[in-house]
């Protein structure tokens, strides 16, 4: 099995409602990554491309109509999704591809353009609950994630004014990201105030609906060697896929993301995460998902997330960073992207070329982390610089 790194990166502005084509998003990405480490696309052995389901840009066979835009044409390309697990499973995915010794480089593009799900993609997501026991309810992932979030809170005694500081600290974060879309400055009393859009669920407790593409350029390590001083190791993957039927788990613990942390940890030599990951970019489309992941990889004990964040832990100057970037709830959550936005920041981070969000210390070890469909995928890379 080879090294495999990652030598460039590109990722294009969050926005609602873009202009471009997805396929257009995908080219911008993925140039912006080549552009980087000064390669061209014929440098480039094969092409990986994630994107959620189809129904969330509303076209049929969209790995197909994203290939020319993401650099696959006349090339290896594979598209896959695990829905907001995609942005994380996308370099899994191509690191297979390099590690294997199939290929020597590969250019991984992850896009999503939300806005041409018409009126709302909660109308797409409809159509991934089972059609007999679920979709007679007419539910959405809100009230579903609702439901989550009230046991998850019940279970340790967690209140929502804390579980707030999550959107306070990411969107705040997200001042600093040129990417982002929802940055500001905001309070705990703005979240609780925010309209209930099922209880527990503030709207301020959720990530926006969002356009936008990022690209990675991965390669084994005697092209990565020539290519940068500064490659960012892939040391560790791993991913698990826990049953759809979401009604008969206990919410109030995300196993599928414990399962993947182990795997990753293990194959990157990790006994103790918390002591041993510098900084973590955990996925967060609702304020308590942070908290919830947090736990599940591992970063702390079960029901001590939130005390991580009261302390300040958490906080980009803190002793185990999460989410500097702003995560989804600041800098925006197209899905796919989302997930790849992560790697990224780790990427830049573990290089220090993160300008403002930069965290103290010279970390040298990241974890990036997506989760996605009914509550089930985990995916996780573990890098170091």
């Amino acid at each position: 099995m080879r090294r495999v790194a990652i030598v460039g990166a590109g990722l294009t502005k969050f926005y609602r409602n873009v202009q471009e084509t997805p396929k257009e998003l995908a080219y911008e990405a993925a140039k912006m990554a080549l552009d980087s480490c000064e390669m061209k696309l014929s440098d480039i052995d094969c092409v990986v491309i994630g994107t959620a389901p189809d129904a969330f840009d509303g076209l049929h066979m969209k790995g197909e109509y994203l290939t020319d835009g993401s650099g696959g044409y006349r090339k290896p390309y594979m598209r896959h999704y695990v829905g907001g697990g995609t942005g994380v499973l996308s370099p899994i995915h191509g690191w297979f591809h390099v590690a294997s010794g199939m290929f020597d480089t590969c250019l991984v593009v992850a896009e999503e353009k939300m806005s041409s799900a018409y009126p709302h993609p909660a109308g797409a997501f409809l159509t991934i609950f089972d059609h007999t026991t679920e979709q007679p309810l007419y539910p959405t992932l809100i009230w579903i994630f609702a439901i989550e979030m009230n046991r998850f809170m019940t279970t340790y005694g967690y209140r929502k004014e804390d579980i707030a500081l999550v959107a306070v600290k990411n969107k705040k974060n997200a001042m600093d990201h040129p990417s982002a879309q929802l940055p500001g400055e905001i309070t705990v009393e703005d979240v609780l105030n925010s309209e209930i859009m099922a209880w527990p669920v503030n709207r301020l407790d959720i990530s926006p609906t969002s356009d936008g593409a990022a690209a990675i350029v991965l390669a084994a390590e005697h092209v990565a060697r020539r290519v940068t001083e500064k490659p960012i190791w892939i040391d560790g993957v791993g991913w698990a896929l826990d049953t759809a039927y979401w009604c008969t788990r206990d919410l109030y613990y995300p196993d599928y993301v414990e399962v993947a942390a182990r795997m990753a940890y293990k194959m990157a030599g990790i006994k103790e995460p918390s002591k041993e990951i510098h900084i973590a970019e955990p996925y967060d489309p609702f304020t308590y998902k942070e908290l919830h992941h947090i736990e599940g990889l591992l970063l702390c004990k079960r029901g001590e997330s939130v005390q991580m964040l009261l302390d300040g832990v958490t906080q980009r100057t803190g002793n185990l960073p999460c989410c500097p970037s702003g995560g989804a709830l600041g800098v925006g959550n197209p899905i796919a992207a989302t997930g790849l936005m992560k790697i990224i920041e780790i990427f830049l981070q573990l290089r220090e070329e993160a300008g403002k969000r930069q965290v103290p210390g010279k970390p040298t070890c990241g974890v990036a982390q997506a989760w996605g469909d009914l509550m089930q995928v985990g995916t996780v890379v573990v890098m170091r610089s």
